[in-house]
């Protein structure tokens, strides 16, 4: 079984189908070695091809998936994809990493009061996380 990562909710996804650059807002999900899965008020069909939009990286993160499978859970719905471009897989790695810093960012500001700037949160978060973030091939 392939390992995911759990990313926190507050990272946005923006997803649209077939080519279009951007679309309705979502949030990560799980990230796996081959695709990713996200919440959404709407309904992908399997098959369908969307276009994937992660704004929280620079360069923005775009690409095409191939949704997996998609399921109700609790009023929204999971969507899972996969990426079309094995490239894709290696550049959403960077953008794991990115939302973390990013999430870890916001926490310390939340509970310490402590406002980093991007570098700084990134510096601290290799610090403290990066041993424990799971190699892409892990199975």
């Amino acid at each position: 079984m392939r390992r995911f990562i759990r990313h926190p909710s507050d990272v946005p996804i923006e997803v649209a189908p077939g080519q279009v650059a951007a679309g309705k807002t979502g949030a990560l999900h799980d990230v796996s070695y081959g695709g990713l899965s996200f919440n959404s008020k709407d309904y992908y069909r399997a098959g369908q091809i969307i276009r994937i939009r992660i704004p929280i990286s620079r360069p923005v993160f775009e690409t095409a998936g191939r949704v997996a499978w998609c399921r109700e859970e609790d009023g929204h719905f999971v969507i899972g994809v996969e990426f079309l471009d094995q490239e894709d897989v290696y550049r959403m790695r960077m953008v794991e990493q990115v939302c973390y810093i990013e999430h870890y960012r916001k926490e310390v500001k939340i509970h310490e009061g402590r406002d980093l700037t991007s570098q700084e949160a990134a510096l601290e978060w290799i610090a403290k996380s990066a041993a424990e973030f799971p190699d892409s091939d892990d199975d």
